[in-house]
């Protein structure tokens, strides 16, 4: 695949528009980038996503990594609200630094009736990978 179907900005008004629970407090979910087969988004630290201890919490880092597979799967075969969530599992390795999260996504497979991607999420700043999470979405007939 050479090219997204969806434009960073297309992919974002479509997110804000389906999805504005996703911002609900003010926003914090930054989709920075789509690509062939890829995402980028970043989540602010805002205090209500903060565990005892300052760090950003588990589920916080969770919903990143859905939303931003979502993103790269919206990206690359368009506007389509119901692909939905089949399978996540999460792998989380180190405490997150303070501040914000930047989630990297790659799809791995991107089929008619399925997607499969992984997600690396590190600290802003920081190089080590802080969660690493795979999931699987079914994706409607069209």
């Amino acid at each position: 695949m050479s090219a997204t179907i969806m434009s960073l900005a297309q992919t974002q008004a479509f997110l804000d528009s389906e999805f504005p629970q996703m911002q609900a407090g003010g926003r914090a979910y930054h989709l920075e980038a789509v690509g062939p087969l890829s995402a980028r988004m970043r989540l602010e630290a805002h205090e209500r996503f903060l565990r005892p201890g300052a760090t950003v919490s588990g589920p916080a880092m969770m919903a990143l990594a859905d939303y931003a597979l979502y993103a790269a799967i919206l990206a690359n075969i368009g506007p389509v609200a119901l692909a939905v969530t089949t399978n996540l599992t999460f792998n989380f390795l180190r405490k997150p630094a303070s501040g914000d999260l930047m989630a990297e996504c790659r799809l791995l497979k991107l089929g008619r009736r399925l997607a499969v991607g992984e997600v690396a999420i590190t600290s802003v700043g920081h190089e080590d990978i802080v969660c690493h999470a795979t999931g699987t979405y079914s994706i409607p007939p069209r």
